[in-house]
């Protein structure tokens, strides 16, 4: 079931759109700002709020990246892998990544503290190799760098 909260933010949405459908992307952004994550019951009610099938939802919810159809960590760190970022150092802040929190991509450490994904492009090859953390927006960044960032997030 949806919360009261969450229908009233997905309502909002919905009198802002021309068709019902057009808001599914920010009403699946409620649903996750509310729970962390986005489940297969939360699509199917968003889905019914929205006169869409399941299916349909989950298309969306599966292509748009900044949509967690799992549950993530407490902080989630996306590294951008386009061909900008990994020519400016994606290999060295990847692999000091991996071997600081002991994950590897779409895990999340044992504390749920982190989990860690890859990101087709997050816009900042001006600042190549760059990295999300929540929604703060890192680059250039450098191996060395990683433990000073990663201790803004407990």
């Amino acid at each position: 079931m949806l919360t009261e909260e969450e229908k009233k933010e997905i309502n909002a949405e919905l009198r802002r759109s021309d068709r019902k459908s057009s808001a599914g992307v920010e009403a699946l952004k409620i649903i996750q700002k509310s729970r962390g994550w986005v489940s297969d019951e939360a699509v199917r009610h968003v889905a019914a709020m929205l006169e869409m099938t399941p299916e349909e939802l989950d298309a969306v919810a599966t292509f748009y990246s900044f949509v967690f159809r799992k549950p993530v960590g407490r902080h989630v760190i996306q590294i951008c892998d386009s061909i900008s970022c990994w020519v400016m150092g994606y290999d060295p802040l990847y692999e000091r990544l991996v071997a600081r929190l002991n994950i590897a991509f779409g895990q999340t450490t044992v504390d749920n503290r982190f989990t860690l994904l890859p990101v087709s492009c997050l816009g900042a090859c001006d600042r190549a190799p760059a990295m999300l953390v929540d929604e703060d927006l890192y680059g250039p960044v450098t191996p060395e760098m990683m433990d000073e960032i990663l201790e803004n997030y407990k």
